[in-house]
């Protein structure tokens, strides 16, 4: 029982940085990046643009938390699946939602 908690800890302690990392951008001046070791395109709103990433980012964490909530049930639950293929497919999604949606809406053209 102790290995799952100590799992889960750790699973949502991720989650956190996730919003801590939201948070921040949220309350950036300067415009905050999405892809790491990229310089972010220039936006033509700086503060819409690091709220919605900022959004995007505490979204994020709080769906990791959810989706490491089967880690309680144990390895052999199949729960364990469910998380990672989730984590998997919220990354894909947050990576379009920002391509489509937030860079388009923000970046100067």
């Amino acid at each position: 029982m102790e290995g799952k908690v100590f799992v889960f800890l750790l699973w949502a302690a991720l989650g956190l940085l996730f919003i801590g990392l939201g948070v921040a951008a949220f309350l950036a001046k300067k415009e905050v990046g999405f892809w790491s070791n990229v310089r972010p395109v220039p936006m033509k709103d700086v503060k819409g643009h690091n709220r919605a990433v900022g959004k995007l980012f505490i979204v994020y964490g709080l769906v990791t938390m959810v989706l490491g909530l089967p880690i309680l049930l144990g390895q052999g639950s199949g729960g364990v699946v469910i998380s990672v293929l989730g984590i998997v497919l919220e990354t894909i999604v947050a990576m379009a939602v920002y391509t489509i949606v937030i860079q388009n809406k923000y970046e100067k053209k």
